[in-house]
């Protein structure tokens, strides 16, 4: 599920002013004071966090000692649990009616939008079949290739080099060391459904603070 215009929610616990946005006519001395967050603004996504937490704690749900975002509701019988990521919540459990009553409750205190089964969510392809879910990351590491221009390539039959060892002085320092940190940050996402290349995205992720040409070539060959 969406929520429309989350940010526009909640209230402001912090005093909050600014200048009155043009075409609006105020005496010269005045400025807006802010009764509800905006976006753009620096409180706005804590604001919306707590207006979130306040309202859903109201049902019954509590946060999970692991990750604040997620909030669970347990009995004897079932769990029913919620994903939240800015103004998106991901609902999942063994029990439909009351996942019906939370959708039916958000809807009565924000303006939600209700996209059906999760099929994508954060570089995430999810497949439902009636043998559960099966989650990939293809069009995530397809996109990967395409930005780096790799797409055409061949392949190789290890992601590391045979008798290969990376130190922190090999080749020249990279004129770009911000491509370098991305690429492994993504490739280090992608471990989550490629656990097979954990070893090697491993190795590349030890020099992010000064990467090397020889580092950035040990990077291409896992892509």
């Amino acid at each position: 599920m969406d929520v429309k215009n989350a940010f526009l929610n909640e209230d402001l616990s912090e005093e909050v002013n600014m200048q009155p946005p043009l075409g609006l006519s105020v005496e010269s001395s005045k400025v807006c004071h802010l009764r509800r967050a905006l976006y753009g603004l620096k409180q706005a996504p804590r604001a919306w966090f707590a207006k979130f937490n306040s309202t859903i704690f109201r049902l019954g749900y509590t946060a999970s000692p692991y990750d604040s975002a997620l909030f669970l509701r347990r009995t004897d019988k079932d769990t029913i649990l919620l994903l939240l990521y800015v103004d998106d919540t991901i609902i999942t459990g063994d029990d439909l009616s009351g996942i019906q009553e939370l959708k039916d409750f958000l809807s009565q205190q924000f303006e939600m939008k209700d996209l059906g089964h999760l099929n994508y969510f954060l570089g995430l392809e999810i497949t439902h079949s009636t043998d559960g879910l099966y989650i990939t990351q293809a069009k995530y590491a397809s996109d990967l290739l395409s930005q780096t221009g790799l797409t055409d390539s061949k392949t190789v039959d290890t992601l590391v080099e045979l008798n290969a060892h990376l130190t922190p002085s090999g080749g020249k320092p990279l004129s770009n060391p911000t491509l370098y940190r991305r690429l492994v940050g993504s490739l280090v996402y992608l471990t989550v459904t490629r656990p097979d290349i954990s070893y090697a995205v491993h190795q590349v992720s030890q020099y992010l603070s000064a990467p090397r040409s020889t580092h950035y070539v040990a990077v291409l060959r896992i892509l």
